[in-house]
């Protein structure tokens, strides 16, 4: 008889696991005190709720500014409008993370260059950007990716060097350090999401960071249709802007978040560090991302480990996440693709014809080659969402005792 689920076998873990998003009655205090007040528009005028969230959020990142914004696609065009990146120029972007990293140059009709990424934390490799900088390049957006952070360090020496922009994308990070610095504090702007999956949500919504007041009231207006509100005296004349504004019933849910989220981050580090004690212990062929040394506080938004199919007689990484969710352990494989080949990333010059000097008809068949990302994505990387570690021990031993029952009978799946 087979013992594994995946083959008609009992599976090992039939209770559900810890769910997200959290909330109690803060969430509901907050939402009513909203619902009361006849008040839900968007930010920043003249509500109050965005208003406080952006100056919580900011104080929290060790920024002078936060600005609302409805997701953590756009806040990454309005800093690279924002930063004076303009139509041809380009902007240089890890080739594994969300589309939106290299769409948000795509959408102010800038150029995105894609560089692969570190093998040891799947970040983009500070060391390939520099050959990556041309006389059009304006900007880099460095992606802090699943639990890693991005070389900062290395980041802003080439920036400060070739007087380029840094935009820090956070939506996976929120509260993480570098070298005791909150990551959306490094760089010109960060820019962070709300979005259901992540570590601080309302369903949706994002967040820009800055500690330039100039940046900061060209966000306030591009945010806000173009509207230039009493006291934006850094810039002159008007803005072409997008509405772009976060609602007050999104900033109650998030203000209530805020408050609960430094305790939950603890208790995630601690259950992820007892998952990765057990695994190095239990489990060979399956390791975390190695940390950086200049990687000072670990949010885990993904843990994400490295699969090594020799250690499981050769049985590919997409088959042993399929045995794993068989098991009730849902890992993903695949979280990301290369963003050239995302599906998603339908970037055509007939529709974006400022990409046909670099790609082109089209970024699908430009010949984009990064081999890391491409190997992490499609055979090596396999991803833990932060939700296991809102549980129990109980919850974790459940876990590595899938995994051990998978590698133990490997033979079945062969």
């Amino acid at each position: 008889m087979p013992v594994l689920a995946l083959k008609n076998g009992e599976p090992l873990r039939k209770k559900p696991f810890a769910t997200w998003p959290k909330y109690d009655e803060r969430e509901k205090k907050y939402l009513n005190e909203v619902l009361e007040s006849g008040n839900w528009g968007g930010f920043p005028a003249p509500n109050k709720k965005a208003g406080e969230l952006a100056e919580k959020f900011a104080a929290y990142c060790g920024t002078r500014f936060g600005i609302c914004c409805s997701n953590g696609s756009v806040s990454l065009e309005m800093a690279l409008k924002a930063g004076g990146v303009k139509a041809g120029d380009e902007v240089i972007v890890p080739a594994l993370t969300w589309v939106a990293t290299a769409g948000c140059a795509v959408h102010i009709n800038a150029v995105p260059v894609f560089v692969d990424i570190d093998p040891e934390t799947y970040c983009i490799d500070a060391e390939k950007i520099e050959e990556a900088v041309t006389n059009r390049t304006k900007a880099i957006i460095p992606v802090h990716l699943g639990a890693s952070v991005a070389d900062m360090d290395r980041i802003m020496d080439i920036a400060a060097r070739r007087n380029l922009l840094v935009i820090e994308d956070c939506a996976h990070a929120h509260g993480a350090e570098w070298r005791g610095k909150r990551v959306g504090s490094i760089g010109h702007f960060g820019s962070f999401s709300f979005q259901s999956s992540k570590l601080v949500t309302a369903g949706e919504g994002g967040m820009i960071t800055t500690s330039n007041p100039l940046y900061a009231m060209i966000c306030n207006s591009l945010v806000n249709c173009g509207r230039k509100e009493e006291g934006y005296t850094e810039f002159d004349g008007w803005l072409f802007g997008w509405n772009n504004r976060l609602s007050e019933l999104h900033a109650a849910i998030l203000l209530a978040q805020m408050e609960r989220y430094d305790e939950v981050t603890e208790k995630r580090a601690v259950m992820a560090r007892y998952f990765c004690e057990r695994l190095a212990s239990e489990v060979k062929g399956l390791t975390p991302l190695k940390r950086d040394p200049g990687h000072t506080r670990q949010t885990f938004y993904q843990l994400v480990m490295k699969y090594e199919s020799g250690n499981f007689k050769g049985l590919h990484r997409d088959r042993f996440v399929a045995a794993l969710e068989a098991e009730g352990v849902e890992f993903d494989g695949s979280f990301y693709v290369p963003v050239y080949q995302s599906p998603l990333f339908n970037v055509t010059a007939d529709e974006w014809p400022i990409i046909r000097e670099r790609y082109g008809d089209g970024v699908w068949n430009a010949g984009i080659s990064c081999p890391v990302a491409f190997n992490a994505a499609y055979n090596e990387s396999v991803w833990m969402h932060y939700h296991y570690f809102d549980g129990t021990r109980e919850d974790i031993d459940d876990i590595i005792a899938a995994i051990k029952k998978i590698q133990n009978n490997v033979k079945e799946l062969l």
